[in-house]
């Protein structure tokens, strides 16, 4: 899974269409980005725009979005109901997957070095990626908005983070931080009553609600000594909502910002609603998710209904998908589509002929047609993954064995891990393939004069290192996936000790079928000390994964 950034860029221009289809026109010519939202508001004037990709082809993208909008869009002129300071307003930066909030920094601030380097545009870092603590809220940072930045900027301490000091009157300043990811989520009642919608939304949510004398919604607001009204807290932090009644479907709803899932995810928001609701006699018939959420949000949410039920969780992704779909009924107004609304699912490039797409027969016929590649070391890591999935398998049907509830998790880690080692392994099929691929293309390089031939001989090692790297990679997690294969032999179902032996066979064919790969390209690196240490190895975990297959076979044996 590559690393994925979020960017959600908003511009002070809300009316003419025109100069928006611009911008996101410049968004979309980079390689690597998808463009996944548009939503202009005319009373606001400002027009949110929500792109993804890998870090550095957002990074590029969101600089171009902002030298188009310095080049369109006059602040001079620009009206709106919405706070702004610039042409670009905010451009946040959210983590998507496999990448940190640190890491989400830096490249938050690497944007905002380009923007004031590159577009001589001022920029102020707030959120995650304040480099004060007076910066860190926006309001903050915005406050006097675009009428009085002339004023602010003069002003020693208000000095941007990065860029230009000096009043640009056209373009303004830019704002832009590192946040986490926010979910637009509403969860559906069993009501029309937008009043008890609303009471159950001021029970959850984080600011919660007034405090009254008497009736809650009724009565007159308590003050302090200030004047100031007295709040109740609600039970869920980083959560806003209201209570609405949605005409088209008939029924009330809370909508909920979830400004952090990582706080509060969108399931405990699902059980915290649901208890609240039912205290006053409500019942809750479904939600929907309102845009595109991440994976890792759904499979987080499917593993919590998991666990409930004292379920395994080392299952497909697909099908702890479904079991959050159809936990928090989201599905009930209309189709929850994983390829439309996960947002790795929605960016995957299809176009690409992935071997782990074919079916048995299709890649046993690939493999064994005049294609030089897949080859071995596919087929091993093919192998591996087998071996891993047989662990899997066994350890959840031992986790739902009849009079072993009370074992139930131990079952469900060890299918976790197995998944995990068997993923690894799905995905080193395809790269063992691209591996032998790129030597093919690195020997097709030209080879005339002596440049090209330093450039193509450098292009062979670097492809002949990854071409060993890559079976080694499998060596190494058929060997890890062989932990799981012998703790089931063990103490999983005795009616699947079999199932563990084959996998102990299939991983050990794996780790010996990848080595002779590293063996066989070895020959072909200049760097000897690489090889060296690479054979060592390899015939260290080689040692290790026979004797755990000799281990294994004699647990089945005398099952």
């Amino acid at each position: 899974m590559p690393k994925l950034i979020e960017c959600v860029p908003n511009f002070s221009e809300g009316n003419d269409l025109t100069i928006i289809k611009q911008i996101t026109d410049v968004i979309e010519s980079v390689d690597g980005v998808r463009l996944l939202d548009v939503d202009p508001g005319k009373a606001t004037n400002r027009t949110v725009v929500t792109f993804v990709g890998e870090p550095d082809p957002v990074i590029e993208a969101g600089v171009q979005a902002v030298r188009k909008a310095s080049e369109l869009i006059d602040m001079s002129k620009q009206k709106g109901e919405h706070p702004r300071f610039g042409a670009t307003d905010v451009c946040p930066l959210v983590p998507v997957s496999e990448i940190s909030m640190e890491e989400t920094v830096e490249y938050a601030h690497k944007l905002a070095a380009r923007l004031g380097d590159e577009v001589g545009i001022g920029v102020y870092c707030y959120e995650n990626a304040a480099k004060s603590e007076q910066r860190r809220n926006l309001a903050d940072v915005r406050a006097g908005e675009y009428e009085g930045l002339k004023e602010k900027l003069a002003d020693p301490d208000w000095k941007p983070d990065y860029g230009p000091s000096e009043f640009n009157a056209r373009a303004g300043v830019t704002a832009v931080s590192a946040r986490d990811f926010l979910v637009a989520y509403n969860v559906n009642l069993n009501t029309t009553s937008t009043r008890r919608a609303n009471a159950i939304a001021f029970d959850v949510r984080e600011k919660g609600r007034q405090k009254r004398e008497g009736d809650p919604l009724t009565g007159n607001i308590v003050r302090d000594n200030d004047g100031e009204p007295v709040w109740i807290p609600g039970s869920l932090k980083s959560v806003k909502a209201i209570g609405w009644f949605i005409e088209e479907y008939g029924v009330a709803q809370i909508s909920m910002n979830l400004t952090n899932i990582s706080v509060t995810p969108m399931h405990i928001a699902f059980d915290e609603v649901c208890e609240k609701a039912a205290a006053r006699g409500i019942r809750v018939t479904g939600s929907e998710v309102v845009g595109m959420l991440p994976l890792q949000a759904m499979l987080n949410a499917g593993k919590y209904f998991l666990r409930k039920q004292k379920r395994s969780i080392g299952i497909a992704d697909s099908e702890i998908i479904k079991i959050a779909v159809k936990s928090m009924g989201l599905d009930e107004l209309g189709p929850f589509d994983p390829g439309e609304k996960i947002i790795e699912y929605a960016i995957a490039d299809t176009s690409q002929k992935k071997l782990i797409d074919l079916s048995v027969e299709g890649f046993v016929e690939e493999t064994a047609s005049e294609s030089v590649a897949p080859g071995g070391g596919s087929v091993a890591a093919t192998l591996g993954a087998l071996g891993a999935a047989l662990a899997t398998m066994v350890a959840n049907l031992s986790s739902h064995k009849k009079g072993w509830d009370e074992r139930w998790e131990e079952f469900s880690d060890w299918a976790e891990k197995g998944k995990a080692s068997h993923r690894k392994l799905l995905e080193l099929i395809d790269a063992d393939t691209a591996a032998f691929n790129a030597i093919l293309a690195a020997f097709g390089l030209p080879n005339g004069s002596d440049t090209e031939k330093t450039t193509r001989k450098a292009a062979i090692q670097a492809a002949t290192l990854q071409a060993i790297e890559v079976p080694f990679r499998i060596m190494e997690v058929s060997l890890e996936s062989m932990t799981v294969i012998k703790a089931m032999a063990e103490t999983g179902n005795p009616n699947s000790a079999s199932d563990a032996g084959v996998g102990a066979l299939c991983a050990r064919s794996a780790v010996m079928g990848a080595y002779l790969n590293v063996k066989i390209n070895s020959s072909d690196l200049d760097d000897k000390a690489k090889v060296d240490d690479f054979l060592k190895r390899g015939g260290e975990i080689e040692a290790k994964a026979k004797a755990l297959e000799a281990e294994v076979l004699e647990i089945v044996e005398n099952n």
